[in-house]
């Protein structure tokens, strides 16, 4: 089920190819929706595309393929196929280009804290700095990962996943109930949580004691 602004989006740009033959640009978009950033656009068009109404095709430039429409919405009149969407190039960023991502409270760069999850807390993040997952964010508390540069008080930008690689630094949830922030390393029969900082012992752990909440992406820092 699709929200109003999603839907509006959807048959915004549908009716606009209709009309001209072309795609919106972001900017179009942004004043045909009353939306004030084009950020707002960027979110709309991830969940049409996460459900399936838009698919990002690859080997194109900034294109889209519109795969459905709302349901008692008749496809258009003049094609027996649904159109491709091409849009605008994307201007460079202003100040206005942030993603409301979730704030998921704090996470221990040091001895595991309770993980604590405040669903209704976003921040403002630039959009260079998400990828194509879904992300969130998290205030680091403690100082086991300054080696890596990641500081008491710095907020990371995390990446989805509950898989990662050898050396990746990750958010980690130990035993259902506190959550870590550390770099990942695989042995026999084990999970090594390694810290940043020599103060800091390694964590070992059995692999059913570990699951795999996230990895870094990005990071900023207030002065």
């Amino acid at each position: 089920m699709l929200t109003r602004k999603q839907r509006d989006l959807l048959m915004f740009i549908n009716n606009y190819i209709q009309t001209t033959g072309l795609s919106p640009s972001f900017e179009e978009m942004k004043v045909g929706l009353s939306l004030k950033s084009k950020s707002g656009i960027h979110r709309l068009i991830s969940a049409l595309v996460e459900r399936g109404f838009l698919e990002r095709l690859p080997n194109k430039a900034r294109a889209l393929e519109i795969r459905k429409l709302p349901e008692n919405v008749p496809p258009p009149s003049n094609s027996n196929s649904l159109h491709t969407v091409s849009e605008a190039p994307e201007q460079p960023q202003d100040s206005d280009d942030l993603a409301q991502i979730p704030l998921h409270g704090k996470i221990s760069a040091g001895t595991p804290i309770e993980a604590i999850r405040h669903e209704q807390d976003t921040i403002g993040i630039p959009m260079s700095m998400l990828g194509a997952q879904p992300c969130y964010a998290l205030t680091v508390e403690g100082d086991s990962m300054t080696k890596a540069g990641i500081m008491d008080g710095d907020i990371l930008v995390i990446e989805k996943c509950d898989r990662a690689n050898d050396g990746e630094i990750v958010v980690a949830l130990v035993d259902e109930e506190e959550v870590t922030l550390k770099r990942l390393r695989r042995e026999v029969g084990s999970i090594v949580l390694m810290p940043e900082n020599d103060a800091y012992q390694p964590l070992r752990l059995t692999p059913d004691r570990v699951r795999i909440q996230g990895r870094l992406r990005s990071l900023f820092r207030s002065y």
